[in-house]
């Protein structure tokens, strides 16, 4: 039997809305104890003094570009990346190449993620044949083989027929449906926020309208069908307002939203760093405040990092030819306890955005710490000062915001299982 017996932490449990100090005893990769102090023999210790101790953080939205683009990401570097930034587990994105829109696809991405990923990786697959919007994908199939739900993401249904035939089959094999919900044609060519900035830019505008737009469409579709409506990334204040609005009256519509659309403006973009440049767009001041506010209130339920990774000479081209997406993994933890330090956010809220929320979203095992669950656990010291250089971490590609960055807050350790994955001081381990 192996034990781990993580000891001293400041343990964080939303699920439990536990917040205390204990210790925490994992046995043969599922939670044994939790106590405020465990003996026990033949068991590995971890020294959590100083440090939280949190389920495993789980994100929603994940590009890891395997099959395909394994010169941007795989599923390797994509998973040692994640366990660096204290993900558990990872739900991928289905374009990639070949489009995860056949059984097949999907059955690739999990065997490579047990032979090579050092944490779990659920995939999200296609709700269209080659994300062209026209044709839905066979849903029972890809189920079976293993799809945690289904998206288009980075393309948006167009077509309201099609998405509310989605919908429904989604409803009729228990998956929810993640939408990139921009009204296309209004984007256009858009690549920076409409407004201010993009006409000191110069550059072609992309108005937050065209969100607000689809998420109102695809509200009153799912209202329609009972189905269960995920809006990925939410980066207006527009769409914020719906999705409360369709929650209080008992849509079943769930939201994530990223550490970049919580913490960062379109005047990012004024130096032309292409490494600013996101699907959806940096938004305005206002926007940013009623994402945060969104996050406070449980309008939005979970933190997702769209992990983006895309080549250097990908991004050292002109903003609008670059495209869009910033890696996520290793400095998502840090950003969001900004929110935390300025008062905004209590600890096990912003906590269970990463983990119990997730969970439920997408109907993931992990999420909590209690006797039986699965040993999926995070360490990390919030008052941690470091300074993140993209090269010295560990995905393949560069592309950051934050690069150079002193941050605040880091993670000590990943554990998968019952198993320690990843450490500070020691780097990822192999699985």
């Amino acid at each position: 039997m192996t034990r781990l017996l993580i000891r001293g932490g400041r343990v964080l449990d939303p699920a439990s809305e536990r917040d205390e100090r204990a210790d925490l005893l994992i046995e043969d990769g599922r939670i044994a104890a939790l106590d405020a102090a465990i003996e026990t023999r033949d068991a590995e210790v971890v020294d959590a003094q100083g440090l939280w101790v949190t389920p495993g953080f789980i994100d929603l939205h994940a590009h890891l570009r395997d099959p395909g683009q394994e010169y941007k990401e795989d599923i390797a570097s994509g998973g040692r990346a994640a366990a660096a930034g204290g993900f558990t587990t990872v739900a991928c994105m289905a374009n990639t190449d070949p489009v995860n829109d056949d059984p097949a696809v999907t059955r690739y991405v999990l065997g490579r993620a047990l032979q090579h990923a050092p944490v779990r990786v659920a995939p999200v697959a296609a709700a269209t044949r080659g994300l062209e919007g026209r044709v839905m994908t066979e849903m029972a199939a890809l189920v079976d083989a293993g799809a945690v739900a289904f998206s288009d993401d980075g393309n948006t249904i167009m077509d309201g027929e099609v998405q509310r035939r989605v919908l429904e089959y989604a409803k009729m094999v228990g998956k929810a449906v993640s939408v990139h919900a921009e009204d296309r044609t209004l984007v256009k060519d858009g690549v920076v926020n409409e407004g201010p900035i993009s006409t000191r830019l110069g550059l072609p505008g992309n108005p937050s309208v065209a969100e607000t737009i689809n998420v109102a469409r695809d509200i009153a579709l799912a209202e329609m069908t009972g189905a269960h409506l995920h809006v990925a990334h939410v980066s207006t204040a527009g769409a914020v307002g719906l999705i409360r609005e369709a929650r209080a009256r008992g849509v079943q519509v769930t939201a994530e939203v990223t550490p970049h659309h919580l913490t960062l403006c379109d005047d990012m973009t004024l130096g032309y760093d292409t490494n600013t440049k996101m699907a959806p767009p940096l938004r305005s001041a206002r926007d940013v405040e009623a994402c945060v506010e969104g996050l406070c209130d449980g309008s939005l339920d979970a933190i997702a990092t769209d992990h983006a990774p895309h080549a250097v000479y990908e991004k050292e081209v002109e903003f609008s030819a670059a495209p869009p997406g910033i890696l996520g993994f290793e400095t998502a933890l840090p950003v969001v306890l900004e929110l935390l330090r300025a008062g905004r956010i209590a600890p096990l809220a912003l906590v269970a955005a990463l983990t119990c929320n997730p969970a439920r979203v997408f109907q993931l095992e992990g999420g909590r710490l209690a006797r039986g669950a699965v040993g999926d656990v995070t360490l990390f010291d919030p008052e941690r000062e470091w300074r993140y250089d993209p090269a010295q971490g560990y995905s393949k590609s560069r592309n950051s915001p934050w690069a150079g960055k002193k941050l605040k807050g880091r993670v000590v350790a990943t554990i998968v299982a019952g198993e320690l994955v990843y450490h500070v001081d020691r780097g990822v381990r192999d699985p």
